[in-house]
């Protein structure tokens, strides 16, 4: 039951084991979600910045116990680790942005926040490439996805900097 209960966490309900490329997948949905969340319900963004620090420490161990018994310790249906990193530019847009309200701007944002990821979860920069090569383990495969994010984070200060 714990097992099963676990899989179901690391993989965002089964969007782990869709076919092709379920880290899109996962990465679409968490944009999704976190509109909804934020826009549809008006969770404040600090809340939830608590609530994605809890989910970074359980997946450390939830993806640790997944990927015990397995050879491949990146597995494609570990897509927690996406939540992880694209909710991390998400989140800190809206605190930073807490008052705007309207939703093209917001959606064209959370677009291109989705864009970046992919670009930098899959090209893999170094520092992404460095924790994906030499951390063989749920630390290695969450902090990847972190540092994707953190570098959408800097392109998006970059961007209001030069835009201010």
């Amino acid at each position: 039951m714990l097992k099963k209960i676990n899989t179901l966490f690391v993989t965002m309900l089964g969007i782990g084991k869709l076919p092709r490329i379920p880290g899109s997948y996962a990465s679409l949905v968490t944009v999704i979600f976190l509109y909804v969340l934020f826009h549809i319900f008006s969770v404040p963004a600090d809340i939830f910045l608590f609530f994605l620090v809890a989910i970074f420490i359980i997946s450390l161990f939830a993806v640790n116990l997944f990927i015990k018994d397995l050879t491949n310790k990146d597995p494609k249906e570990v897509v927690i680790d996406e939540f992880i990193g694209q909710s991390i530019p998400i989140c800190l847009y809206e605190i930073a942005h807490s008052e705007i309200t309207d939703p093209a701007r917001v959606l064209t944002f959370y677009f291109i926040m989705f864009i970046l990821f992919r670009i930098f979860d899959i090209a893999k920069p170094y520092p992404v490439s460095y924790y994906d090569k030499n951390f063989k383990n749920s630390f290695g495969v969450i902090m990847d996805d972190i540092c994707a994010g953190l570098y959408v984070v800097a392109i998006l200060v970059f961007y209001m900097i030069i835009t201010s």
